[in-house]
């Protein structure tokens, strides 16, 4: 699934309940997420992996071969009640957009038994065309991606399955034109619609960082968010 700006494109638990670190920090601190006690009966851990659309979140979750919750099905159908404009059209880069909800609900289930029906989104159309089935038994992480990723993190982290949380961030002149290659090829949108856009997310990426930090992710490149993660999966039980 593509990035979830596809139309134009909590902090760490109290210390007093850290049983079972989960990742390191690379300095050799203390552990930015841990499991609290009970954790072990949830046999798969969810990576929440956010970033800017074109940051290379897709291309990541390919060479990391695990399975992926696109979370950009989780967006409202275009005719939904209440949806945020902006530029005349509908704001998909708002959360407001999105069932965090259901995003959340479809996590958890996925961690604690294995299976979930997840909505499939129609990017042209702006709306859901149905479920599908995610089966993820056996798997140690599933990563569930989009820009919304860091608007769950703390949810996550209540319902005990969260592993990480990343934001991906590389140079923004890279981000802007991987996007605008990416919304063209696809015909997202005309344009004109998609370099202003494009323009405007590339000159509020800095903030956007900044945001997803405040939530709760971790800032690295894809190239660090990689070996993170597959660490994750090598990491003896305890």
């Amino acid at each position: 699934m593509s990035d979830p700006q596809h139309h134009a494109d909590g902090g760490p638990a109290d210390a007093a309940t850290r049983t079972d670190p989960v990742t390191a920090d690379p300095a050799g601190g203390p552990a930015l997420f841990d499991l609290p006690p009970g954790s072990r009966e949830v046999p798969t851990r969810v990576v929440l992996l956010t970033g800017a659309s074109g940051s290379g979140k897709t291309s990541l979750t390919r060479r990391l071969g695990l399975p992926v919750v696109a979370l950009d099905d989780f967006y409202l159908d275009h005719d939904h009640p209440d949806l945020p404009q902006r530029f005349g059209i509908v704001d998909w880069d708002d959360p407001r957009s999105w069932d965090a909800t259901g995003a959340v609900e479809a996590l958890v289930e996925l961690a604690r038994t294995g299976h979930a029906d997840v909505p499939v989104y129609d990017i042209p159309t702006s709306r859901r065309t149905g479920t599908t089935h995610l089966d993820v038994t056996g798997s140690r992480v599933v990563l569930a991606e989009g820009i919304f990723a860091a608007e769950i993190v703390a949810a996550c982290r209540a319902q005990d399955v969260l592993a990480d949380a990343i934001c991906l961030r590389r140079p923004r002149l890279m981000t802007f034109w991987f996007r605008l290659l990416r919304d063209l090829a696809e015909m997202r949108k005309p344009p004109l619609t998609l370099f202003r856009r494009g323009w405007g997310l590339l000159r509020a990426e800095p903030a956007l960082v900044r945001h997803w930090e405040s939530l709760g992710c971790r800032a690295l490149t894809p190239a660090q968010a990689e070996k993170e993660i597959r660490a994750l999966l090598v990491r003896p039980s305890t």
